[in-house]
C-alpha cells in the first residue's frame, strides 16, 4: 500500500477530477452552454483521474495533456485500456479550444460523448483502485 503522503495525492487528483466533472454537469444542461470548454473539462477530469491512478501505482508521468501517453504507462495486467478504448478524442479536446487559432466547433452531442468518455475513464480508474485497496 502507497505512503500516506501518496495518497493525500491521490485524493487531491481525484477531487480535482471529480471538480471538472461538477463543472460539466453544471453547464451542460444550459441552452447557452459554451461546449467548448464543457469538451476541455471532460478531457482534464479524464486526465487526472488516469494521473490518480498512476500515482496509486507509483507510476512517474510526463506533463501530458495526452491521454493515451498516460494509459501506455499503466501495467500490463491492467484492465483500464480495455475499458476506456480509444481516447484520442478527448485528447484532443485538450488542446482544439484553448486558443482561437486551434477552435474546434463542438455541438453539444460532441461535448455529450466527450462526458460520457470521461466517465468511464472515472469509472475504470476508480474500479482499478478499489481493486487494488484504495478507498476515499
Amino acid at each position: 500500500m502507497p505512503s500516506e503522503e501518496v495518497l493525500r495525492e491521490v485524493r487531491a487528483w481525484i477531487a480535482k477530477a471529480e471538480s471538472d466533472l461538477r463543472n460539466v454537469e453544471l453547464v451542460l444542461p444550459a441552452d447557452d452552454a459554451p461546449f467548448d470548454t464543457v469538451c476541455f473539462h471532460a478531457q482534464q477530469a479524464a486526465e487526472k483521474h488516469l494521473k490518480a491512478l498512476l500515482t496509486f501505482l507509483g507510476v512517474q508521468f510526463r506533463r501530458t495533456h495526452d491521454l493515451s501517453e498516460l494509459v501506455l504507462l499503466l501495467p500490463a495486467d491492467s484492465s483500464l485500456p480495455a475499458a476506456v478504448g480509444d481516447l484520442s478524442a478527448l485528447t484532443d479536446a485538450a488542446v482544439a479550444v484553448r486558443y482561437p487559432d486551434d477552435l474546434v466547433d463542438y455541438g453539444r452531442e460532441d461535448a455529450q460523448e466527450l462526458v460520457d468518455a470521461a466517465k468511464t475513464v472515472k469509472k475504470a480508474v476508480m474500479d482499478e483502485l478499489r481493486g487494488l485497496g484504495f478507498a476515499l
